[in-house]
């Protein structure tokens, strides 16, 4: 997860969303989602808390690159 920091904090902070593709962030927002609902199915907080924080900063990826993308 910290490695996507940067990427969020230069699209939100330097409003910059060019060359973000939309199709493989948008396919590891849908992975987060399946894992957090599988992990939720398990009852497992070792798979769906790690979870919450991935869907986080995809959603925040993917959002800016809607807004700010080129």
């Amino acid at each position: 997860m910290v490695m996507t920091v940067p990427q969020v904090l230069t699209i939100w902070v330097s409003h910059q969303g060019a060359g973000i593709s939309l199709l493989s962030w948008g396919a590891y927002l849908v992975s987060a989602l399946a894992w957090f609902w599988y992990g939720l199915e398990k009852g497992d907080k070792n798979i769906y808390l790690p979870c919450i924080g991935w869907i986080l900063l995809d959603s925040a990826v993917v959002v800016g690159a809607l807004v700010y993308g080129q």
